[in-house]
């Protein structure tokens, strides 16, 4: 038993694979899992996956240029004519009030999106340290209950990672407040880079000597304090700060380079995650020490992926959005660790800390293969489901309830139906304060030619 209460689990050697003609001789080739996608068949033909991705770009992309356009048109949190990108010379508080809203309207936008076009279970536990931040409403939504200021990691198993973390913080109502660490390119994406760096989100080049300057000066902006509305009652500006220590999402190539690092520096490689990078982390959390308690750590995973296969070439954008395969759930498991019990002073003796870290996730993501979910804590939440919002499933009876004690079963949806309507709001205004003005304008022109 290690420090953190996760046993070490023996390594269950890998099944070999079945050869191909074999399976036709027994006529299992279509059980193959290499054949089968874990969610079943596709479940919309082309015609329909043709709306439904017309439908998801009409909404997700009219959404975030709606979103981006009254940006740059500088409407205030009360919509006011206060004018807009220009804001930020002006006042700096009701620029970052104002942009904290937009982006309290993009994670409403995905969270809204899942649940129209993806929806599945997801199942959230973790140990002791997070006792008491879990909580379950009594129409099946989860509630977290986690701090206001926080560097947030997380193993990166597919692309769309980051929008379940970005929903769990709207769980925590901080989705207003969440920032991403990523890779460079990303920012040149048409509307959608544009937006994230209105929503200071950190691009890295990977070249340190490069990174190191921009990167401090963003942290350092992240320890500002701004009195504005949505900056909290605390000293310091609400914050989560979301980084990967893999640096990209598992994958072959991913794996190939961490079993290439591994040899290279004689220790064992990780099973099903990449063994991490510790010099980005640790620069964040000396820099940040001062003013954030703690790392909240999330482990990720998703049912249906075979032993040996990647989720991201399984559960692309296509397969999860279009034609109706999400996956079966998506399964998280959340500690935390207090800053100041963190070797910092060492890079050798903190690289150490994060891998263990991580060995402790392979050993989660072990167990996960082996039963289908994660540990939970005993002491934990107890699991319910809410009716027939989940798949028709009926509320457990008392064992199955004490069976899944530490559990908490739930979905991606908003509070309510009609929230999304929020994401129109602000340019609707905008629309309406222009069309006054232009009149207003042109009745002035009339009496003054008159």
């Amino acid at each position: 038993m290690d420090p953190n209460g996760l046993k070490q689990r023996h390594h269950a050697p890998e099944p070999k694979p079945i050869p191909p003609e074999d399976l036709q001789r027994h006529g299992m080739a279509d059980t193959a899992p290499s054949l089968q996608h874990p969610a079943g068949p596709v479940k919309h033909g082309g015609a329909m996956q043709a709306l439904r991705m017309s439908l998801f770009g009409l909404y997700f992309l009219g959404s975030c240029l709606w979103t981006f356009l009254t940006s740059l048109l500088g409407l205030s949190i009360n919509v006011s004519q206060l004018l807009g990108a220009p804001l930020y010379f002006y006042n700096k508080d009701w620029y970052y009030a104002w942009m904290a809203v937009t982006k309290q309207h993009f994670g409403l936008l995905i969270t809204t999106m899942t649940q129209w076009w993806s929806p599945t279970v997801v199942r959230v536990s973790g140990d002791e340290s997070i006792r008491g931040q879990l909580r379950q409403t009594e129409d099946g939504r989860l509630e977290c209950d986690f701090t206001d200021r926080m560097v947030l990691i997380a193993n990166h198993q597919i692309y769309t990672d980051w929008l379940y973390l970005w929903w769990i913080a709207y769980t925590s109502r901080m989705h207003g407040h969440i920032y991403i660490i990523l890779k460079e390119s990303l920012k040149y994406i048409p509307i959608i880079g544009n937006g994230m760096q209105f929503f200071s989100f950190i691009f890295l080049s990977r070249k340190w000597a490069n990174d190191k300057p921009r990167f401090q000066h963003r942290l350092q902006k992240l320890k500002a304090r701004h009195k504005g509305p949505l900056s909290g009652e605390h000293e310091l500006d609400p914050m989560w700060l979301l980084i990967f220590p893999e640096g990209t999402n598992l994958s072959k190539n991913g794996r190939d380079s961490s079993a290439r690092w591994a040899a290279k520096t004689n220790q064992p490689d990780l099973r099903h995650a990449m063994l991490p990078r510790s010099t980005g982390l640790l620069f964040c959390l000396q820099e940040m020490k001062d003013s954030v308690e703690w790392v909240y750590d999330c482990t990720m995973a998703y049912e249906g992926v075979p032993r040996g296969e990647y989720g991201q070439d399984l559960f692309t954008l296509k397969s999860t959005y279009f034609e109706g395969r999400p996956p079966r759930s998506v399964n998280m498991y959340w500690r935390r660790f207090a800053i100041k019990d963190m070797p910092l002073d060492s890079p050798t003796e903190f690289e150490k800390w994060v891998l263990a870290r991580w060995r402790e996730k392979d050993d989660l993501l072990e167990e996960f293969l082996q039963t289908g979910r994660f540990p939970a804590d005993p002491e934990g939440p107890r699991y319910e489901v809410a009716g027939p919002r989940l798949n028709g499933m009926p509320k457990l009876d008392k064992s199955v309830e004490r069976k899944n004690r530490g559990y908490i079963e739930t979905e991606v949806r908003p509070g309510n139906a009609a929230e999304f309507l929020q994401i129109f709001v602000p340019g609707a205004a905008a629309v309406l304060v222009v069309n006054v003005a232009v009149k207003v304008i042109r009745l002035v022109s009339r009496v003054m030619g008159a």
